[in-house]
């Protein structure tokens, strides 16, 4: 499925970055957004430090109103301060160190910026500091990588948490089944027109990829409960239990393309971590 960016309702136009790779897909989707009429843009994730993609960023955008990250990853938020103080505005994110001015966002926040009007929505669990950013005039919710136009996200241990990821998945879901939202604009492939059936199918994924975790640990211990099996993984190295991450994806990810095992190990380690911890709840 080839991805190009382009323009989408009457309010987006998404400036695909040249940072193609198989973590990236297509590339960073910088979003550009603006009211009809309007004077001043939004930009939201202006990506990584390309001269040429900023060129191309500042050529859709014209005036800039403020640049919004949904996360601290390089690949969104790299450019963000270089960006921004060319177009003589600030920075707002949820972790205070990728700001540029006073003030930040937080779950809850309308940003509006000549009559555009974004809703904050918290989706921690990609990242701690993950946020979406529903547009209530199109109907669409811009994810970064909490959800991707294709293919499924890392959850990457420690910094990402799968409980907290399932709740954001179950909370975007909410958002779809109420009819708040329609599309996803997501940080990395293609425009999904049919939010509410990627929802599920990301909530019934990451069900069955945390059942198959669980299966393959009872197997690599030959242990008949998870109680039991848990004690023998080493989530960090060095512990002496008797079950690696690494084995784990090994089982779990035998038909997935072994360029992507390191990051899958990183989903591995999210996994069993929730799975100790709903354990230990239990």
């Amino acid at each position: 499925m080839s991805w190009a960016g382009g323009d989408f309702g009457e309010r987006g136009r998404c400036v695909l970055a040249p940072n193609a790779n198989m973590m990236t897909l297509d590339g960073t989707n910088t979003w550009v957004l603006r009211e009809p009429g309007a004077r001043r843009s939004v930009v939201i994730d202006p990506g990584p430090s390309i001269l040429e993609h900023l060129d191309a960023v500042a050529e859709q955008a014209g005036e800039v109103g403020v640049v919004l990250l949904t996360h601290h990853h390089l690949d969104h938020s790299e450019a963000a301060r270089e960006f921004a103080e060319r177009m003589g505005c600030g920075v707002r994110a949820l972790d205070p160190a990728y700001r540029l001015g006073a003030e930040g966002l937080i779950d809850g926040d309308v940003v509006e910026v000549d009559g555009l009007e974004l809703r904050v929505v918290g989706t921690p669990g990609h990242t701690a500091d993950s946020l979406s950013f529903v547009l209530p005039a199109e109907r669409t919710v811009l994810t970064g990588d909490t959800v991707l136009g294709r293919g499924t996200t890392v959850v990457a241990h420690p910094d990402g948490q799968l409980g907290a990821y399932l709740g954001s998945l179950d909370r975007l879901h909410a958002l779809a089944a109420e009819h708040e939202v329609a599309a996803i604009w997501p940080g990395h492939g293609p425009v999904i027109d049919d939010a509410l059936g990627a929802l599920d199918f990301y909530i019934a994924h990451r069900r069955e990829r945390l059942a198959q975790v669980e299966a393959a640990v009872l197997a690599l211990t030959n242990e008949s409960t998870l109680a039991r099996a848990l004690p023998h993984v080493d989530l960090d190295a060095g512990s002496g239990a008797t079950v690696t991450p690494w084995a784990v994806v090994e089982r779990v990810y035998a038909d997935v393309d072994q360029v992507l095992w390191p990051a899958a190990e990183l989903s591995v380690r999210a996994q069993l971590a929730y799975l100790t911890t709903r354990a230990g709840a239990g």
